[in-house]
């Protein structure tokens, strides 16, 4: 039994790593520009209101 199981070893091939999502993100930002902005904006709008939507919603109902 002198024939080994081990598979033969391969080469490691050198690879580019993959940019970043921070980087695709900033570079897709870049070159569809105001439509980025705008889609930010309203995102912003819309977590401010669900919040002040909750906050309202959960007040303390104090006696008067």
């Amino acid at each position: 039994m002198s024939a080994s199981r081990n598979p033969p070893a391969s080469s490691p091939t050198p690879t580019t790593p993959a940019p970043s999502f921070v980087k695709l993100a900033m570079r897709n930002m870049v070159r569809k520009g105001s439509q980025s902005l705008l889609h930010l904006g309203l995102t912003a709008l819309g977590l401010t209101g669900v919040l002040l939507l909750l906050a309202w919603f959960g007040r303390p109902h104090l006696p008067g």
